[in-house]
């Protein structure tokens, strides 16, 4: 009776085929039993489906067969390799695989973990059909090819969804399936710059600046796999499969938020780049200390408070020029100076501990060594060590949701693959037997663990 229960309820989620890879699995994951091929590259793609993969999904990671992901040459730094015994399951011949580079880069590692890799080349008819054999085993498919590319493979939406009528195809471009940009490549900080979040990042009298990491592309892949799981659940009730058509340059818009709504609603430009600042509160911003910098924030009258007695100048309170949000935001030539010449006087950290006294916002400005070793950082396991196959112990940041139910708590169960490490486990998964993998292995079609067959 439990079997069948578990079966109906993820039946409105998953077809039967991932149901029975749930059951058959064992795991209480969310995601669990629902198949994922993915031939995304990069960040934005390979993003959303980590997202999947910690969630519970078999996520099979296509990619080039000597090459891989562009992001495995993308280094320094390495993981350097420190194990290439065919014990452990991983030949020599596969390690050379990811060509001169000295291990494996740290770029790739940070999204790429709880998958499978598969070294498959499509080129080739064989390529073609075995990666349609792949796909129609799987409930998601995700790509990030120039749109029009993957048709003229015989890959596109239209020529799979008979094949598997269930499929959610997912794409993620730079600037979608339509449209006059549609043709062009998209990387993140030409969508940054184009779409305006460059404009509006950076010191006033600054040039424009890119954010920091590639923010663009992981708002485009958790877009991308917020709406994958949207389109499960749709499915369960419809039947039916889905095109997803995600796109850099949308979601960059889409992030504009507040900043967006501002022009819209008030048909003016912009205020333009403010720094650490906010256009709308202050003090909301960095100020410098004797030895660094620390973010002040008076989101509200009493928080505003609470900062002058923190800064020892209680008598901001009743200033006439800082008595509300909108005069304080009128004369911020001031009151930001004010505040500036108190904070010089004291190092960051002194400000700290001065601050915790003080109920409101307030941080210190870490670099990133500082942030992973932060004892918060620790606390809520976001620094989590796997053992990879070959390069040993390594450190990776952790899934940032916790669940109440630890049963579901997605979690870092795969180091990163190496690249074709799981190839000839797939194939056998979806119905090839030794003597036709063998065939494929010597065609170039596939490469894999030179031990496995």
């Amino acid at each position: 009776m439990l079997r069948i229960n578990r079966v109906r309820q993820f039946s409105h989620i998953r077809s039967f085929s991932s149901t029975s890879r749930a059951l058959n699995s064992g795991s209480s994951l969310p995601l669990a039993g629902v198949r994922v091929v993915d031939m995304s590259r990069v960040l934005a793609g390979p993003y959303c489906t980590q997202l999947l993969a910690d969630l519970g999904a078999d996520v099979i990671k296509i990619e080039h067969p000597t090459r891989g992901d562009d992001t495995r040459a993308w280094g320094p730094p390495f993981a350097p390799y420190t194990k290439t015994d065919d014990s452990l399951g991983v030949s020599r011949d596969m390690v050379e695989v990811a060509g001169t580079a000295p291990g494996e880069s740290a770029y790739f590692l940070c999204v790429n973990r709880n998958k499978k890799s598969v070294g498959l080349s499509f080129q080739s008819d064989e390529g073609k059909a075995a990666l349609k054999r792949l796909i129609a085993s799987a409930d998601v498919f995700v790509e990030n090819y120039v749109p029009g590319t993957l048709k003229r493979y015989g890959l596109s939406y239209d020529d799979l969804k008979d094949a598997n009528p269930k499929l959610i195809y997912t794409s993620i471009t730079g600037y979608g399936q339509t449209g006059p940009y549609s043709h062009r490549p998209g990387y993140d900080v030409m969508v940054e710059a184009e779409m305006g979040l460059m404009h509006i990042t950076g010191e006033p009298d600054g040039a424009p600046s890119k954010v920091g990491v590639a923010v663009t592309d992981l708002t485009t892949g958790l877009y991308a796999s917020n709406s994958v799981l949207a389109a499960l659940i749709k499915r369960g009730v419809s039947g039916k499969g889905t095109h997803i058509d995600a796109s850099l340059a949308d979601c960059q818009v889409a992030s504009l938020a507040n900043i967006a709504s501002q022009v819209l609603i008030s048909g003016k430009p912009d205020s333009g780049r403010q720094g650490t600042a906010h256009p709308s509160i202050c003090p909301y911003q960095a100020f410098d200390t004797a030895d660094g910098s620390i973010m002040i924030g008076g989101g509200n009258d009493n928080l505003f408070k609470l900062a002058c007695d923190a800064l020892g100048k209680p008598e901001w309170k009743t200033d006439p020029r800082f008595l509300s949000n909108a005069l304080r935001v009128k004369n911020r030539d001031i009151l930001v100076p004010a505040i500036h010449e108190v904070t010089k006087t004291k190092k960051t950290n002194d400000w700290v501990e001065i601050f915790k006294v003080f109920n409101f916002p307030f941080a210190a400005i870490n670099d990133i060594q500082t942030t992973l070793s932060n004892e918060h950082v620790v606390a809520r396991d976001m620094i989590q060590t796997v053992d990879h196959p070959v390069c040993g112990p390594m450190k990776l940041v952790g899934v940032p949701v916790k669940f109440s139910d630890k049963t579901s708590q997605p979690n870092i169960r795969m180091p990163p693959p190496l690249l074709g490490q799981h190839t000839f486990e797939v194939f056998r998964e979806v119905g090839y037997s030794d003597a036709e993998i063998n065939k494929l292995v010597q065609d170039g079609v596939i490469r894999g663990r030179s031990d496995s067959v």
